[in-house]
């Protein structure tokens, strides 16, 4: 049996980090939280180094790192920081989080 897919679009991220340093692991550890939690099934993710592929950060116009984009469902949304207040980062890039029936929504 196959796993099923929650409802609701499909989110295709890009996490723009320079280099390993502490802040791109903080906001690489941080979006991981938020995609396996929040976006559980939903989301491509794919992290790029600044410093190893120059040419995609000039193509999609990032000047500062760490820079999160959601490239789908346009238009395209970007934040910029450390990712570390899930519920702002799933606002400032229009998310809907997975509901979770055991979560109590008071």
């Amino acid at each position: 049996m196959s796993p099923t897919v929650p409802p609701g679009p499909r989110y295709v991220l890009r996490l723009f980090v320079a280099g390993m340093t502490p802040r791109s692991r903080r906001a690489i550890e941080n979006l991981r939280r938020i995609c396996d939690g929040s976006l559980s099934g939903r989301v491509d993710l794919e992290t790029i180094d600044i410093y190893q592929q120059p040419h995609l950060a000039e193509v999609h116009q990032v000047v500062a790192a760490p820079t999160l984009l959601r490239l789908e469902p346009l238009p395209v949304r970007r934040l910029i920081g450390d990712l570390s207040d899930e519920a702002r980062v799933l606002r400032g890039l229009e998310i809907q989080p997975v509901s979770d029936p055991g979560r109590d929504e008071r």
